[in-house]
């Protein structure tokens, strides 16, 4: 596990093109880079939603990407006497603890049941070298970017601000990106819904994060239950529900709809849009339903809303995943601390980036 840190360096002192990496989009979102000297290829998974990065270190059967600390000359492992150690774990739901080796040791658990733990260490990350063989994926979905971005054929962006809580609170995490919720619409009608619901309240539940960690979208449960029935109400001529109450995708999925396996793309469907202050996120198409791989009905396969529960998650927050983020850019400016969205197609972009996919 390692703490990453950062310099700020004043736009325009440095005259050289912004770093450049392409991602591979699916259940998660994944990057490859190098880390270590010599450096050593990994691949990781892009999370916007999680403080530290994790490293696989130690041999598993069917593991791919694995880091060896041994032959880097630049690792260093940080005892649990380091401030470091305290500073880097303050908001971890399992304190950080001393190994027998006296090293700072971190358990993380996380909203899936799953959990991480190993040992803080630092190390040299190098991003962007996309030249050298056999490192990054061709069949990259996008780009994740690293510095201006000032281009003539991106649109221009809409900024909301993050949303900062310096003081600890029990269901707040105060190192996620976080957004203010102000609204829901579904094909233009404004859902009814009280403004108190979408702010955090003073334990910090209500919180709107912005996570590329998390594959679909998770509203609390009052206001996931108002957007379901409408989009239901919506639908009800245009889509088939599945009509099976003991089916929940994943747990936590509950509307789902029987789709012919013969049939190509979705009817007309009604806009989804996430409203935030000063920006909005609209969701359509093919981004509103996830066909469920291997589950069918006859003739049908089964497809499912892409916003879940959050209450049936068991956690206490609105979580905007990246199936909702697709073909938007998302501008994560931590100088002027806002989150940037415009609408634009991710193979077109790469291609104009100049990473020939």
């Amino acid at each position: 596990m390692f703490a990453l840190k950062a310099q700020l360096i004043p736009p325009g002192s440095i005259q050289r093109p912004a770093s450049k990496l392409p991602f591979h989009h699916n259940v998660s979102l994944t990057v490859s880079l190098l880390v270590g000297t010599p450096p050593q290829p990994v691949t990781m998974v892009l999370d916007t939603g999680s403080e530290l990065s994790w490293l696989h270190c130690k041999k598993n059967p069917g593991l791919n990407s694995l880091f060896d600390p041994v032959h880097s000359t630049s690792y260093s492992q940080i005892p649990c006497s380091s401030p470091t150690c305290r500073a880097r774990t303050r908001d971890f739901n399992i304190p950080a603890s001393c190994d027998p080796k006296k090293l700072c040791h971190v358990s993380v658990s996380y909203a899936d049941f799953s959990s991480m733990e190993g040992t803080l260490a630092l190390d040299n990350f190098k991003l962007g070298e996309s030249s050298m063989p056999g490192v990054f994926f061709r069949d990259a979905s996008g780009v994740l970017l690293f510095g201006e971005a000032n281009f003539a054929w991106l649109k221009p962006r809409s900024y909301t601000p993050m949303v900062k809580v310096t003081s600890p609170l029990p269901y707040y995490d105060r190192v996620a990106y976080s957004v203010q919720f102000e609204g829901i619409k579904v094909g233009g009608k404004l859902l009814p819904l009280p403004k108190s619901i979408l702010q955090p309240d003073h334990t910090g539940a209500g919180q709107t994060m912005v996570d590329s960690g998390t594959q679909f979208t998770f509203l609390l449960g009052p206001v996931y239950t108002a957007l379901k029935n409408e989009f239901l109400a919506q639908t009800r001529t245009t889509l088939k529900e599945l009509g099976d109450p003991n089916y929940v995708f994943q747990g936590v999925m509950d509307l789902c709809y029987r789709v012919p396996l013969t049939q190509k793309g979705y009817p007309v469907l009604p806009t989804v849009t996430l409203m935030f202050q000063g920006a909005e996120m609209s969701v359509s198409a093919e981004r509103l339903l996830y066909r469920v791989p291997g589950e069918v009905r006859g003739p049908d396969g089964v497809h499912c809303f892409t916003f879940g529960n959050s209450d049936l998650l068991g956690v206490e927050s609105y979580i905007i995943g990246h199936h909702h983020q697709q073909n938007m850019w998302m501008e994560f400016d931590l100088v002027q601390s806002r989150v940037g969205l415009a609408e634009v197609r991710c193979d077109l972009a790469s291609q104009r980036l100049g990473l020939g996919l």
